[in-house]
């Protein structure tokens, strides 16, 4: 997938509940790993933006749950942006079974431009620029 970050996870035995599966709360958590290596692949990083006075801060997170995610579980979590504006930036994922390339979960997050007191503000012009929106290469 063209303009998309991809990463492999393996389902931790900590990550399930006593059925055995994934807890639904942890696709959230591999969500943000996807994220941050879709931003350091493209020269960014929190540490930076936060040192500089940038946060972006999560205020929309949505999981569509297709399939189980067991203990042991090789998963492909693949990143991409949906739409940036100056204040803020919505992701898109797309989670499968990296040995099968059965769907697991699709997602969305979007976060928004924080300065250092917490007020709104906007993305530097640098960072949307690294930010570049691609059309969602899956069905959301």
């Amino acid at each position: 997938m063209s303009g998309t970050t991809s990463i492999d996870v393996t389902v931790r035995y900590a990550e399930t509940d006593q059925m055995g599966l994934a807890y639904h709360a942890n696709y959230l958590v591999w969500c943000d790993i996807a994220r941050t290596e879709y931003l350091r692949e493209r020269g960014l990083s929190y540490r930076t933006m936060e040192a500089d006075g940038l946060l972006l801060a999560v205020v929309e997170a949505e999981v569509r749950y297709r399939a189980s995610a067991r203990y042991d579980d090789r998963l492909r979590i693949a990143c991409w942006v949906r739409d940036v504006s100056s204040r803020r930036v919505e992701f898109g994922y797309a989670m499968e079974h990296a040995p099968s390339g059965r769907p697991v979960a699709t997602a969305r997050t979007a976060l928004m431009a924080l300065d250092a007191t917490y007020a709104i503000t906007r993305i530097p012009v640098e960072i949307r620029a690294a930010l570049e929106p691609i059309p969602d290469p899956v069905r959301l």
